[in-house]
């Protein structure tokens, strides 16, 4: 499980005690200087802490996701929007035979109380035009809670954490686009794609990274140049799509654990 963190200490100490006992939990942190590091070591011991090695929430998951060793790759933010109790379902879609298990707030059974009224509209403008360039089906494009097989990995050719001559640096992909960008590398390796029912839940100390305006151009920029730079040109047919289904949380406890932790 990944928990990037940048001045998150205040969230961790709630957020962390709730997550389940699984292989490892890996906090990346984002050179905090509120202690986030110390909190989280205190709050769950055995956790992982490390420090990522450029700047953005799309650098500090590549860190986790290299740093990971468990065969299932949790994405969860550390500031208590993700709820715990939903993982079972992202798992017991990638164990029923997705490669993918992507989170959705707008299917039957998702929903959000963080929202406002403005991302909302421009979720699902750049959800659509997605949808459009890449012939997916998703329902919900800018949503971080996904899980998948720590396999798939070398298919997506994400930035790696450490670039020659970008330490402390940003490089395209290192931001709030890491979403969009893994969906669009999802889409091109021709993914299965599960989305799952997901509820978002508000903030619950501090104030959100993310701009909307500037990250949205970014997340608009991301799709533009997946499909005429890198996607489009190898592929003219698409047939690609994310099955949207509602999973029951029916796994065994323990079994589900054990899917984790792999």
């Amino acid at each position: 499980m990944i928990v990037p963190a940048r001045n998150e200490a205040r969230n961790l100490e709630i957020v962390l005690p709730l997550l389940p006992d699984v292989h490892e939990i890996i906090v990346v942190d984002g050179h905090s200087v509120d202690g986030t590091a110390e909190v989280a070591r205190r709050v769950r011991p055995g956790v992982e802490v490390i420090t990522q090695t450029r700047k953005g929430k799309g650098n500090a998951l590549v860190c986790g996701f290299e740093h990971a060793t468990g065969d299932i790759i949790v994405m969860f933010d550390a500031d208590g929007s993700a709820d715990p109790d939903e993982i079972p379902r992202f798992v017991e879609a990638l164990v029923q035979g997705a490669d993918v298990s992507k989170g959705s707030r707008y299917m039957l059974g998702g929903a959000s109380e963080d929202l406002t009224f403005h991302r909302n509209l421009g979720n699902r403008g750049l959800n659509l035009l997605t949808n459009i360039l890449l012939g997916t089906r998703h329902s919900d494009l800018c949503y971080g809670y996904n899980a998948f097989w720590r396999r798939i990995l070398p298919s997506l050719e994400l930035p790696a954490a450490d670039i020659p001559g970008a330490e402390g640096q940003m490089v395209w992909g290192d931001g709030f686009e890491i979403e969009t960008l893994l969906t669009c590398r999802m889409a091109e390796n021709r993914l299965h794609v599960v989305e799952v029912p997901s509820v978002e839940l508000p903030r619950i100390h501090g104030e959100s990274n993310l701009n909307a305006i500037t990250d949205g151009l970014r997340v608009l920029r991301t799709v533009l140049d997946e499909r005429t730079k890198r996607w489009g040109r190898r592929r003219r047919s698409t047939g690609v799509t994310t099955t949207p289904v509602t999973v029951a949380a029916s796994m065994p406890a323990a079994e589900r654990a054990e899917s984790i932790g792999r």
